[in-house]
């Protein structure tokens, strides 16, 4: 399979997958949660070569989700308590996940443990910035907080930091046990080549 069908493939999915899960941000319905920050960091791995246009396009297509869920409820989209300045940092928290995936990609030279080492530094780290440009620009820019205070914001960052990075582990733990099942497939069909050769 050449590289341009499988990053056509992982984009695919990528977006069926948010598409998909999305919509728990707005409604808690689905039965899974919103796996968008994972997307993120898995296109940052995968779809290096890919950013200067998968990333927007990826981010397209969050903001629709976000619109059709909102606009399905009978809301306006710019009246929803969600849709304030602070949404627009999306943004950039979006785009400290695909770093943190870059990051991986740029020091993956295989399955190992001080690559699963580097998976889980670089997660955490990506993970708790997008959590601060997100919860933090709703916290102190929208309305919905009347009165915000440090501590009130430091409070709402470590209430629900653990939610948000449980679930992207959850769905990037999935992507890295793909990935090491696919260079073991590889790793086999190799050796067997390489066995019909020598006989």
């Amino acid at each position: 399979m050449n590289t341009t069908l499988q990053r056509a493939i992982v984009l695919s999915l990528l977006m069926l997958l948010m598409t998909a899960t999305r919509t728990h941000y707005f409604t808690h319905f689905t039965p899974v949660p919103d796996a968008s920050w994972a997307v993120f960091f898995i296109g940052g791995f995968y779809l290096r070569a890919w950013t200067r246009w998968a990333f927007p396009l990826l981010m397209a297509l969050a903001v629709t989700v976000d619109w059709f869920v909102i606009s399905g409820q009978g809301i306006s989209f710019w009246s929803h308590y969600c849709v304030s300045p602070a949404y627009w940092f999306l943004i950039p928290a979006h785009l400290a996940m695909w770093m943190g995936g870059l990051w991986l990609r740029r020091h993956y030279t295989g399955a190992s443990l001080p690559a699963l080492g580097r998976l889980a530094a670089s997660l955490l780290v990506a993970t708790t910035l997008c959590h601060l440009l997100a919860q933090g620009s709703f916290y102190w820019i929208s309305s919905s907080v009347a009165e915000p205070t440090l501590a009130g914001w430091w409070k709402n960052y470590s209430d629900w930091f653990p939610l948000y990075l449980g679930s992207t582990a959850m769905f990037v733990a999935v992507a890295a046990i793909a990935q090491v099942a696919s260079e073991q497939v590889a790793k086999h069909a190799q050796g067997a080549a390489q066995d019909r050769r020598q006989h």
